[in-house]
């Protein structure tokens, strides 16, 4: 196996001066640095782990806590963008990451259980019922975490601009000369409650007045739901001329419904979607699309930040702002 040594004697330094090299120190000249650097991939060297572990005290391992209730796993194109961002740039930086569950060896425990079991060093958590009573353990806890799209006090959080997203899509439809605009929106959860602002603020500001029956809720990233939500709007007496849907996988359903009641998009109603995941390009479909990526490394990079330098790292909250993917589905009808 290469050794520290092995590579001092290829570039003609210390030992000392390859140590401080590989770890960053500052008392390093670049040149210096940067032919340690190259000498190490050459001859493939790796830092021992377990030694590595020893004299810092930590693991280099971070949890991620991501319970999807729909069961749609990775294959939840947001969240799956959003957390291989984050392990990119975890491994960037040497971390390795561990999924964090109820079950350690096939015998239940907590969230916070099964962290320090693994010892993490820290913990991402996504996806999850925020209020679930093991959550807000692991919350209240001392392990460091970044929390995703949910805000806890004096905790680091990084959010997607939620009511940005929602006033943008309202004045980009009323633009086209759309006045009767429905909202499916998901299930009670802070982003839900911040698209709504968004929503409310948009129409507020232009002056519309929205019935109450063209606001009902639905189930993020559940189709079946959203159909059922669909067919409820095109029963009114009076049905909107455009439908914004909870996200560009559910609107699935409604477009099933729209299909299957002979209504052409955006010919006879306008829809607009978001996310922006890839179906969204395919449907031709406008829509909202929030910054996974971003999301993923600005969490990683800050998780690390807040294990490697708690005194300096602020326990704030990140706002993403996304944009606005403009489709063929929201009809001009001025």
């Amino acid at each position: 196996m290469v050794s520290m040594k092995d590579i001092a004697q290829r570039c003609g330094v210390s030992v000392a001066t390859v140590s401080k090299a590989l770890n960053g120190q500052p008392d390093i000249g670049e040149e210096t640095r940067s032919r340690v650097e190259q000498v190490a991939r050459e001859l493939g060297y790796m830092t021992n782990a377990a030694a590595r572990a020893l004299k810092t005290n930590r693991t280099y391992n971070l949890g991620v806590l991501f319970v999807d209730e729909r069961r749609s796993g990775l294959a939840h194109e947001y969240f799956s963008t959003m957390l291989e961002s984050f392990k990119v740039e975890a491994e960037s930086h040497g971390y390795d990451i561990t999924f964090i569950n109820h079950n350690v060896g096939g015998k239940r425990t907590s969230y916070l259980q099964h962290c320090l079991y693994r010892g993490v060093d820290g913990v991402v958590i996504a996806c999850v019922d925020f209020s679930d009573p093991q959550v807000q353990e692991l919350v209240e806890s001392g392990l460091p975490l970044v929390t995703v799209d949910h805000v806890f006090n004096n905790r680091l959080a990084v959010v997607s601009d939620n009511v940005s997203g929602l006033e943008e899509l309202v004045r980009y439809v009323y633009a086209k000369g759309h006045r009767k605009i429905a909202f499916l929106h998901g299930e009670r959860t802070t982003v839900t409650q911040n698209r709504l602002i968004g929503f409310h603020r948009a129409c507020e500001d232009l002056g519309l007045e929205i019935p109450e029956e063209y606001i009902r809720e639905c189930v993020y990233h559940d189709p079946e739901r959203c159909a059922k939500a669909t067919g409820e709007i095109l029963d009114l007496p009076e049905r909107p001329t455009c439908i914004i849907f909870p996200d560009d996988f559910s609107y699935i359903g409604g477009m099933n419904v729209l299909n299957d009641r002979g209504l052409r998009v955006p010919e006879d109603i306008s829809v607009v979607g978001y996310d922006g995941i890839h179906l969204a390009k395919v449907l031709r479909l406008t829509t909202y699309s929030q910054n996974a990526v971003k999301l993923g490394a600005i969490a990683a990079e800050r998780l690390i930040s807040l294990i490697e330098h708690p005194k300096t790292t602020p326990t704030d909250r990140i706002m993403v702002p996304g944009e606005l993917l403009e489709g063929a589905s929201v009809k001009d009808i001025r």
